[in-house]
Parts: C-alpha cells; sequence; structure tokens
C-alpha cells in the first residue's frame, strides 16, 4: 500500500489535498486531530487543530499517513517551553541545523541529553515495599497468612522493604526512552543513544502496553530527575493516540497538545515569578463549586492565593489576541470564576497580541474587572522569563490595590 506523506502547519488556512476514503477516514479515526473540509473533485482542506507532532495512522483499507503537525514556534522556542524548570532552570543546548525544523528530532534529541545529564550521577534508588514467599525469614513475618498455611512451615510469607532501582522515577524515564527510540522519524545516533540510556536503568521493569504513567511526588532526593521526568511524561502523554471504534486503526506517533504546554508553562513561570510576591498559585483545583448546591464544578487554571485566601484567578489562553477585546466567551469564563470565587479582579493571558500592553475590562454592575495579558512565546527565553516577571508584577500590583 501506499503511504501519503502530509504536512499541515499547527494554525493557518490549512493544505489542500486529494485523499481517498481509506486516507480520510484513517485522519478521521483520532478525535481532534486535524480540520477537515470537503472540497470538490475529491478535495480536502486539511487544517492544523493546536497539535504538533509526528503521527502515522492506518485506514480500514490499509492506507498509511504519514502526517507531519509543524508547531508555528521555532523548534528550538517550543524546547525551552517544554523543557522549562523553575527549580532547575538550565537551557537547552542549540538544536542541531538538521533538526532546526523538525520537532520529533529534536525533542526525541533533548530527551537523550536531559537525561544523560540526569543518569551522570547515577541511577536513583528508593524503597519499595514487597510481599512475597521465600525459603528464608526477610523482613517481617505477615502472620495473618501464614497461620493460614496447612503441612510444611516453609516457605515463609513475609514483607519487607527492598531498596532498589525499580521506582517510580525511573519506570517513567524508562518507559520514555523505549518509546522515543522507536518513534518513527529519530535519527539513528539519537535512537542508539536512547537505547544506551535504557540499558542502564538495570533492574528496572518497563510499563506494560496500556499501563498508566506511574505517580511521583517531587522530594530533595529526586530533585535532579526533575527535567527529565516532566520531558519524560510530555513524551509519554504524547503517546495517547486514541483512536476511535471498536477496531482501532494501527497508529503510532507523538503528539503534543499546544494549549497543555502553554497552561503548564505559565502554570510554572507565573508561580515561582509570583511566589516572589509571598503569592501561591494552585493550578486545576478541582473542589470549586459554581451553584451553592456545590453541583456545578469548575476549574480555573490558577487561582492565586495569598496568607491562605484567594486573592486573584489566571486563566490561560494558547491563541492570538487580535483585538483591544477578548473574545466574549473569555470575559463570561473569568466573571464566572470571579464571582463564584467572590474575587474583584481575574486575569487572562494570551501567547500573543497585537495589541500593546495589557488592557482592563471592567464589567459593568459587577464590580469585577478582567485584565487581558499577552506573552511572546517567540522570544529569547531569558527575554521571555523577564515578560513572565513583569507580568507577575503587574498581578501583584493590581490585587494588592
Amino acid at each position: 500500500m501506499s503511504v501519503l506523506e502530509l504536512t499541515v502547519r499547527e494554525t493557518g488556512p490549512g493544505t489542500v489535498r486529494e485523499l481517498t476514503g481509506d486516507q480520510v477516514a484513517a485522519l478521521l479515526s483520532v478525535p481532534g486531530l486535524v480540520r477537515l473540509a470537503p472540497m470538490t473533485g475529491g478535495r480536502w482542506r486539511v487544517s492544523g487543530n493546536q497539535r504538533v507532532g509526528l503521527v502515522r495512522l492506518r485506514g480500514p483499507s490499509g492506507g498509511t499517513v504519514r502526517l507531519r503537525l509543524r508547531p508555528k514556534l521555532a523548534v528550538r522556542d517550543l524546547l525551552f517551553l517544554l523543557s522549562y524548570s523553575p527549580t532547575d532552570p538550565w537551557l537547552p543546548e542549540p538544536v542541531a541545523a538538521a533538526e532546526a525544523d523538525e520537532l520529533l528530532p529534536a525533542v526525541a534529541d533533548l530527551l537523550a541529553r536531559t537525561a544523560r545529564r540526569t543518569l551522570e550521577a547515577g541511577v536513583l534508588h528508593g524503597y519499595r515495599t514487597v510481599e512475597e514467599d521465600l525459603p528464608l525469614i526477610r523482613g517481617r513475618i505477615r502472620t495473618a497468612d501464614q497461620l493460614r498455611r496447612v503441612g510444611l512451615p516453609l516457605p515463609v510469607a513475609v514483607r519487607y522493604d527492598d531498596h532498589t532501582p525499580d521506582i517510580a522515577e525511573n519506570r517513567i524515564l524508562l518507559a520514555a526512552l523505549l518509546l522515543a527510540a522507536r518513534l518513527p522519524g529519530v535519527p539513528a545516533p539519537t535512537r542508539q543513544a536512547l537505547r544506551h540510556l535504557a540499558d542502564r536503568l538495570t533492574g528496572v521493569q518497563p510499563l506494560r502496553p496500556g499501563e498508566p504513567t506511574p505517580r511521583w511526588t517531587p522530594t530533595r532526593l529526586n530533585t535532579r530527575y526533575g527535567p527529565a521526568l516532566r520531558l519524560a511524561e510530555l513524551v509519554l502523554a504524547g503517546r495517547s493516540v486514541q483512536p476511535t471504534g471498536r477496531t482501532p486503526a494501527a497508529t503510532d506517533g507523538f503528539l503534543l497538545h499546544m494549549p497543555d504546554v502553554f497552561e503548564r508553562f505559565v502554570e510554572l513561570a507565573l508561580g515561582a515569578a509570583l511566589s516572589r510576591h509571598r503569592v501561591r498559585c494552585a493550578a486545576q483545583e478541582v473542589h470549586h463549586r459554581l451553584d451553592e448546591a456545590g453541583q456545578v464544578r469548575f476549574r480555573p487554571d490558577l487561582v492565586l492565593y495569598r496568607a491562605g485566601r484567594p486573592v486573584s484567578v489566571v486563566d490561560a489562553k494558547y491563541t492570538h489576541l487580535r483585538t483591544a477585546a477578548p473574545p466574549v466567551d473569555h470575559l463570561y469564563q473569568l466573571l464566572g470564576y470571579c464571582t463564584a470565587l467572590n474575587l474583584p479582579r481575574g486575569h487572562l493571558v494570551y501567547a500573543a497580541a497585537t495589541a500593546d500592553g495589557p488592557t482592563d475590562h471592567v464589567i459593568r454592575h459587577a464590580g469585577i474587572t478582567v485584565t487581558a495579558h499577552a506573552l511572546d512565546l517567540g522570544r529569547p527565553p531569558a527575554a521571555l522569563l523577564s515578560a513572565v516577571a513583569v507580568l507577575a508584577d503587574r498581578i501583584a500590583d493590581a490585587n494588592a490595590t
């Protein structure tokens, strides 16, 4: 079967191609992957839908579509958003010229370099509680299980703490290294480096197909793993290409949902900048309720607290603010958040804007002000972080009045 090579930008008018029914079915097999609009003569307009990456899709009749979704940001700028950590704010090395326009090779190379940097100090070990039957006593006897045995006293039912590399941090890192090494479009040298790093994680059990990503908690002991784990989780999240239907089409690849990437960066960078003002940011809290009966939930991107009391709310929008006034539905959303949280002010943060400077919008008869801000993600990393610091100062000053 032939393979259709299709390249589409993340945003914009898209591209017009003649597609077979099988190819259309392949593109529609993953919800929200692209936008499709029929045209005359068997042609279709294929437009981006805020996702970037590389994915290989197979239609019901066996035809294959290799879809490359290009980001609107330069790859080096996107890598900074992906790798940013306020606790370890190192900047990724410049991407190679051959990878400057290709996201997947650059992400795979960044993962390899980050993992190598992490493992230079050795593989992290931790304690894990193990229950098993042994021909000798180790740790503590599981008395209830042992008393239920009939006959010979061996083996002994025991429970003990094992000091092992098979912990959540290493399982996440190993899963990402193995996944990146087999993705389409990864250069051979990078693939080899990824496999070599995976071999260093001896004694770590790989994730089984369909097994969820383990949870890990940042601690003093695993601080050096932080950047690699955050990047590994993004790679593993990008593996979730979920087709529809009872018999899923065969798919593989790597995808990033850019609004999630932007929201995560705003959460980390703005939270770190606001901490200097003694403001704590809480992301995606699920306990908020819109109505008095507590039946309607809402989950803001960021709620700002000072001395344990909410003082403002922030919502990140991965879109271009092209006019002085935000879209009405964005204002409605912040109005609802501020009303339910009993706050006089909320903030919208856009990925870019045509208008200069923040704009205030006082909601009539509500006493609530919504301020629209913008961050230019195309700035160099240092300049972008400086802009975030200025944004934090404005938010802190606005909520101090």
